[in-house]
């Protein structure tokens, strides 16, 4: 399928490996011009390097490392046309891990105002020439709370509202803005974190584990021309594993 964005340009966020980095090779594949961040500059050349994206040193776990990368993308890809907003997540821990506001306002910025800082930086251009994508990647904590992950499910909500009003807003200019919340797929992450991929895979209705490619194809196709027609959307990929109907 002609995704109908060749010779677009994109910003992927956080895509030295894992989701990120499989979200910007479908869109390489598409024939899109991508550039991709990290924190790590040798790690982020190799990643560049093995999908052919242009590599920028940047941390986006704050508001200013994100106006950065955006910044340093606009100028190495000449405009923005796809921006993929992605980064870390907060310490996990429940309700009695953090008992002071302090670590809430740390995940928000790191989680949320980090993410919108990137949204705002590039919707103003998109608006301007009639045509532009936002994506973002969230989680399914979003509808269904994660034990453990506190900081994570408040800053991951409140993102996806910001997103969802930012869609009303932009989509009369030909802006879309989307997320996808991902369940688990077999990258380096999950595999340091020592999770038993064939328990996951037996309590998931495919009965399946995830691949990056997965991700990254939806990914793509919802920066797509093909995908003009949605917006507002925050989509689960997680193999039906959400029980609720939205």
């Amino acid at each position: 399928m002609d995704l109908g964005i060749a010779g677009r340009r994109a910003a992927v966020a956080g895509a030295s490996r894992g989701l990120g980095l499989a979200t910007a090779t479908a869109l390489v594949a598409a024939g899109v011009d991508v550039a991709i961040c990290g924190r790590d500059a040798e790690r982020i050349s190799a990643a560049a390097a093995s999908v052919g994206a242009r590599p920028i040193v940047a941390d986006v776990s704050t508001v200013e490392g994100a106006r950065g990368f955006v910044a340093a993308a606009q100028e190495t890809l000449g405009g923005i046309d796809i921006l993929v907003a992605n980064s870390g997540g907060p310490p996990g821990g429940g309700i009695g891990a953090f008992p002071d506001a302090e670590a809430y306002s740390r995940a928000f910025e790191q989680t949320a105002a980090a993410m919108i800082a990137m949204c705002l930086a590039v919707v103003g251009g998109m608006r301007e020439r009639g045509w532009g994508r936002i994506l973002a990647i969230t989680s399914t904590s979003v509808r269904e709370p994660l034990a453990g992950l506190v900081l994570s499910n408040v800053a991951r909500a409140g993102f996806t509202a910001f997103l969802k009003t930012l869609a009303t807003d932009a989509a009369p200019d030909g802006v879309t803005v989307n997320s996808l919340q991902p369940g688990f797929h077999a990258t380096d992450r999950l595999a340091e974190l020592g999770a038993d991929l064939d328990a996951i895979a037996a309590t998931t209705p495919t009965r399946t584990v995830g691949r990056p490619e997965d991700f990254g194809r939806a990914a793509a196709f919802l920066c797509s021309d093909a995908a003009r027609y949605i917006t507002g959307v925050a989509l689960p990929v997680d193999g039906g594993r959400l029980s609720g109907l939205q």
